[in-house]
């Protein structure tokens, strides 16, 4: 399944961290794109020599991505999700303008309103980054 970043998560500009789903799979796992543009919010007080972006929104991300994987869920319809916590984040590298970034989070677990999953960031086919997440559904 390939919704629209719109119909699944409820954040809109500048708070919407991905651009497009890849697939969702309900309750088992979600994927997404994004492209870093240099016109992003986050780069306006940085100097341009040598622009990062900053990690707390690729996890941010990475939790949106995870998002999608509850909220498809059919009883799961008109339920927010809430981002519980990081456990375990690595980071290998920073993010870049010019990177186009695939988010992949697989969901460890789902009991009734608390949901566990481990989220990847690839860059290029490698592992930039992994955490485990930890998401509340009310």
């Amino acid at each position: 399944m390939k919704p629209a970043v719109n119909d699944v998560i409820p954040q809109r500009y500048p708070f919407e961290m991905i651009d497009k789903f890849i697939d969702v799979q309900p309750g088992v796992s979600a994927s997404a794109i994004k492209l870093i543009s240099i016109n992003e919010w986050f780069f306006a007080n940085q100097t341009s020599s040598r622009l990062a972006l900053p990690r707390p929104i690729m996890i941010e991300a990475m939790a949106q991505t995870g998002v999608a994987a509850i909220l498809s869920i059919p009883e799961n319809k008109g339920k927010n999700v809430f981002f519980g916590g990081i456990k375990n984040a690595t980071f290998q590298d920073d993010f870049h303008p010019g990177d186009k970034l695939e988010f992949e989070v697989v969901m460890k677990k789902l009991k009734r309103n608390i949901g566990l999953g481990h989220g990847t960031i690839h860059r290029d086919g490698e592992s930039i980054c992994e955490a485990d997440l930890i998401f509340a559904v009310e």
